[in-house]
């Protein structure tokens, strides 16, 4: 009879903690039943069940919202050069030569009704400098909601440079861009993109850190957080880059995704709603007059002391640089100056002026905004570039590069992870289904919550959300079933 053998025990292999992970995790320190985990460990403990649901949601998310990104990207990255296309397209209409004392307002404002005769009144904006153009703003009927006509004149002569339809303060070349940028040219409809891009963008970023702060570290690793791989190319490197540029321009996407939600469609409102619950919504002055004697509004109607000495008021009371005044719109009310100085430091200091007397009958300083007020007000000039000049559109341009080519690393290593032994074509795998079974209730409990007050108050973070786990547990079912998902 043949001698028995018994195999040898199979040599145990470590794996992973995931396919994602860079290197094998560290080996956890035995724990003796009835002591408790030294703290560390416990951090492990937690880190190793929390990190394959982050993964699977920063991959989903990845994957689905990419596309809203890199649109929101390259369309970002044409706007900030809007500046200088306005400087070329614009010169005849925005700049003019010196040449002696320049002519009344009033007499600039003139020569703009005659260009354009059936408009209505809007502002009137004097320019900061002597090569500025006098613009002069108008309502017309079949324009666009929203848009205006602007006369530009040059204040030595009351010539009329030429008239533009504008949004706003913005010319239509920044329009146009402007429009690409939040709604891709379809309306309210397409503001749905850039606010699913917003609402998502935030998500990733931190996710991205977070996963890549728990990489396991020694000191050639935590150099590699910062500094991106080099050597041969392939998954590693990739990945290596897309982690290290994310966390360099980390703080800017953050600040756009927030910057980018304020002024969006649905996450707006809510957002408004909580500002001025804490008091921070943004103030203006007040165009009502001060009753007189028997009630009647100062003598409203009777006489008006004109554009011109309005302004002469808002200067003496210290408003310079580039004023945009607002005639009263009604009996009753007064001209409004304000400053439009957007940059740093900014000037956004209003008066009221009484038409009547030209006296100044309330003065709103921007150093008296409320602090929430003023953050909305920065934050919207840096993600527009208007804050610090040039070097805000340096940043915004290497924030949308950043953006765009980690949006791609992102799809390369999708694409790098694919199998290549498959006939025909194939996607790369997703990460380890069910993670989320094994998070702690203890994490779990709070996390919830959280997930569904923001996702109420951000729309467009909350029903992507919904849908991805709705995808997820589909793909479950149809696993279990014996059907093939790539998930």
């Amino acid at each position: 009879m043949p001698e028995s053998r018994i195999p040898p025990a199979p040599t145990p292999v470590t794996r992973p903690a995931h396919p994602e992970s860079e290197a094998d995790a560290p080996p956890s320190r035995p724990v003796t039943a009835g002591q408790n985990p030294p703290p560390a460990a416990a951090t492990a403990g937690l880190w190793s069940e929390v990190r394959p649901l982050l993964l699977r949601l920063h991959f989903y998310a990845g994957v689905l919202i990419g596309p809203f990104l890199l649109v929101a990207a390259v369309t970002g990255l044409a706007y900030t050069a809007t500046p200088q296309i306005e400087s070329v397209l614009y010169k005849h209409e925005l700049k003019v030569t010196p040449r002696g004392t320049a002519d009344p307002l009033s007499r600039q404002v003139a020569a703009a009704r005659w260009a354009v005769p059936d408009g209505t009144l809007l502002s009137v904006t004097k320019g900061a400098g002597p090569t500025d153009s006098t613009r002069v703003t108008f309502s017309k009927d079949g324009l666009p909601e929203g848009y205006s006509m602007t006369a530009f004149v040059d204040p030595y002569d009351h010539e009329v440079l030429g008239t533009l339809k504008t949004y706003g303060q913005w010319l239509p070349a920044r329009a146009w861009l402007d429009d690409l940028h939040r709604n891709l040219h379809l309306g309210e409809f397409g503001r749905n993109y850039s606010e699913i891009a917003a609402s998502w963008l935030w998500v990733e970023v931190l996710g991205g850190l977070t996963l890549w702060a728990g990489t396991p570290r020694n000191r050639q690793r935590l150099r590699l957080l910062v500094v991106p791989r080099g050597g041969a190319k392939g998954r590693k490197r990739t990945l290596s880059w897309h982690g290290a540029v994310g966390l360099w321009a980390s703080i800017g996407l953050l600040g756009l995704s927030a910057t980018g939600l304020t002024w969006s469609a649905h996450a707006g409102t809510g957002i408004g709603r909580i500002q001025d619950a804490l008091g921070g919504s943004t103030p203006s002055v007040s165009t009502a007059l001060p009753a007189a004697g028997g009630g009647s509004a100062g003598g409203a109607g009777t006489r008006d002391v004109g554009i011109d000495a309005a302004v002469a008021s808002a200067q003496r009371a210290g408003l310079s640089g580039v004023l945009v005044v607002t005639p009263p719109t009604e009996p009753g009310s007064a001209y409004v100056v304000k400053e439009n100085t957007r940059s740093w430091p900014s000037r956004q200091d209003s008066v009221a002026v009484h038409p009547v007397t030209g006296k100044v009958t309330e003065t709103l300083r921007f150093d008296d905004f409320p602090v929430l007020a003023k953050l909305t007000r920065w934050g919207i000039d840096a993600h527009m570039g208007l804050l610090f000049g040039l070097a805000n559109q340096i940043a915004l341009a290497l924030l949308a590069l950043g953006l765009i080519a980690m949006v791609l690393w992102g799809y390369r290593m999708w694409w790098l992870r694919r199998p290549t032994r498959t006939e025909g074509f194939t996607l790369g795998r997703a990460p380890a289904r069910g993670a989320w079974r094994r998070i702690p209730g203890r994490v779990l409990a709070p996390v919830v919550p959280a997930a569904a007050v923001v996702g109420y108050y951000v729309p467009l973070f909350g029903l992507p959300l919904l849908a991805f786990l709705l995808v997820d547990v589909t793909a479950g079912v149809v696993r279990r079933r014996g059907g093939r998902v790539i998930a």
